[in-house]
């Protein structure tokens, strides 16, 4: 239980930048990802009500931004992709290159059209949910 503990404080003590290095050194070293993986979940049958489901009188009130794809123009999607969030210019291409993935969460609509509308007139193919 020590040596997890040392290796947390050694973790919590590092730049961003450095656990980029330490997740990309970790992938090559054992061959894994540390993407999230994206969850399909089935949908429900017709005429079945699933308690999670709104209800007609309910709206949805915040959205999350998801990168489906980056198109032909990347450049562009990076450069949008840093106008809309607080990453850098490393972090938002890696973003960008992990696509699929969440650009923004827990939006509100407003917030989420425009944020839509910047990445889509950079060439980059955006689902809001």
């Amino acid at each position: 239980m020590a040596v997890n503990q040392e290796v947390l404080d050694a973790i919590k003590g590092m730049s961003v930048m450095d656990l980029a290095d330490l997740v990309k050194a970790i992938e090559e070293e054992f061959g894994v990802s540390a993407a999230a993986p994206m969850a399909v979940a089935a949908a429900p049958a017709a005429g079945v009500v699933t308690d999670d489901a709104p209800s007609a009188g309910d709206e949805q009130t915040e959205f999350t931004i998801t990168l489906a794809d980056f198109g032909a123009n990347k450049i562009n999607v990076i450069k949008a992709v840093r106008e809309v969030t607080d990453l850098g210019l490393r972090e938002a291409k890696e973003l960008v290159e992990a696509a699929p993935t969440r650009v923004r969460e827990g939006v509100n609509k407003e917030d989420a059209d425009s944020i839509k509308t910047k990445l889509e007139e950079a060439g980059a193919t955006v689902q809001v949910g």
